[in-house]
């Protein structure tokens, strides 16, 4: 599995709760789309998951930024991901990044409401936050392998107590 976190905006740990806390320990890999804060919040992280895939984020200190890139693209099951803070992109740009880097999904954070939906030949995440939803609810993403021919990943939007808000597919 692949548990998919944004926006954490913490100072002194992950502040990982409920399903969002259970999907980190069940992942692989863990991607995380920004907003550390500080090295305590990305020690954290590092502490609880198996793989950390992660970037930083506009509320980053120093030592966040010199140990996470801006942007950083990888393979996890068969499929491309480039994963990038997002700051003030919009879904042409966040689009355009994926074709860029060949990508079949661009996870994003910053806005700290989720969203999945398909841009042009690229499908962008945003798995919301977990811990400062600002006037949303905590969310994070979950993605499972899928049977069949190539590789394809069934997608949820989960609220932190675990009930399914949305789900998506990566083919």
């Amino acid at each position: 599995m692949i548990t998919v976190l944004s926006d954490t905006h913490s100072r002194s740990g992950h502040e990982l709760t409920g399903r969002a806390r259970e999907a980190v320990k069940e992942a692989e890999v863990v991607v995380h789309a920004g907003d550390f804060t500080n090295e305590t919040v990305l020690d954290a992280f590092e502490s609880v998951a198996d793989r950390l895939e992660g970037v930083y984020g506009n509320n980053a200190t120093p030592g966040v930024r010199d140990r996470l890139p801006p942007e950083r693209t990888f393979e996890v099951e068969g499929v491309r991901f480039v994963l990038t803070h997002g700051d003030d992109r919009s879904a042409t740009g966040l689009s355009l990044l994926g074709r860029q880097q060949a990508a079949d999904v661009v996870v994003f954070g910053h806005s700290h409401r989720h969203a999945a939906s398909a841009g042009d030949d690229v499908l962008l995440l945003n798995p919301g936050s977990h811990a400062q939803p600002r006037g949303g609810v905590p969310t994070h993403a979950e993605l499972r392998p899928v049977e069949g021919d190539g590789p394809t990943l069934a997608g949820e939007i989960r609220h932190r107590d675990g009930s399914v808000l949305e789900t998506f597919e990566v083919a």
